[in-house]
């Protein structure tokens, strides 16, 4: 045989590297998993659920060449839960787990993510980590940043803290603020059900 042969045959039978990569286990935290379920529970059909998607992926830098130091602010983070519409899959909230704090603190990390989201207009809801998740917490948090970053926009809204979110009186669910677009209502704010259009329910807002 030739060198190169013999070369080509010592390659073949010399058993192969294994790559360094295993499976992580698990791929989500017992808060994560938890919320998650929790998340599935709460929004049904009205939202698909991504997990742990990249910054990088759902926001870019304007400019780039002008804000490049912004980069490193999204790159390898991610936001810990994505809903998106079921049929677009269109971004529309954000969930982050956070770990509790004092009671007027926030951390630098988490102040970034809501100014992140609020620029982008979409709700960041930050929920605090736990083993055990009550639905009906998770809706207050999911009004709140709903309302928090309409107001951040600039548009006409109710003060939570005066007008508290109803829930649906049709079906019970969550109930979020929409906007009127078309007839003699139009650009007035009214608190739509979650489950539109398969539920019909609505409440006006009183301001």
């Amino acid at each position: 045989m030739t060198d190169q042969v013999m070369a080509t045959v010592r390659d073949e039978v010399r058993p192969k590297k294994e790559l360094p990569f295993r499976l992580r286990e698990p791929f989500l935290s017992t808060p994560e998993a938890e919320l998650f379920r929790a998340l599935e529970t709460m929004v049904e059909e009205r939202y698909v659920i991504f997990a742990k998607v990249s910054l990088n992926e759902l926001f870019y830098i304007i400019r780039p060449n002008e804000n490049v130091h912004f980069f490193n602010k999204i790159f390898r983070k991610h936001v810990d839960f994505l809903l998106c519409n079921p049929r677009t899959l269109k971004p529309e909230i954000g969930v982050e787990l956070v770990k509790p704090v004092g009671r007027d603190e926030t951390r630098a990390s988490d102040q970034f993510m809501e100014e992140l989201f609020a620029t982008a207009g979409l709700p960041l809801v930050h929920i605090p980590s736990s083993d055990h998740y009550e639905v009906s917490d998770i809706i207050s948090l999911f009004q709140l940043a709903v309302i928090k970053v309409r107001q951040s926009n600039g548009k006409k809204m109710v003060d939570p803290v005066e007008d508290s979110v109803p829930m649906c009186p049709v079906c019970g669910k969550m109930m979020v603020l929409r906007t009127h677009r078309a007839g003699p209502l139009a650009g007035q704010l009214f608190y739509g059900c979650i489950d539109n259009p398969k539920c019909p329910g609505t409440v006006g807002v009183h301001g």
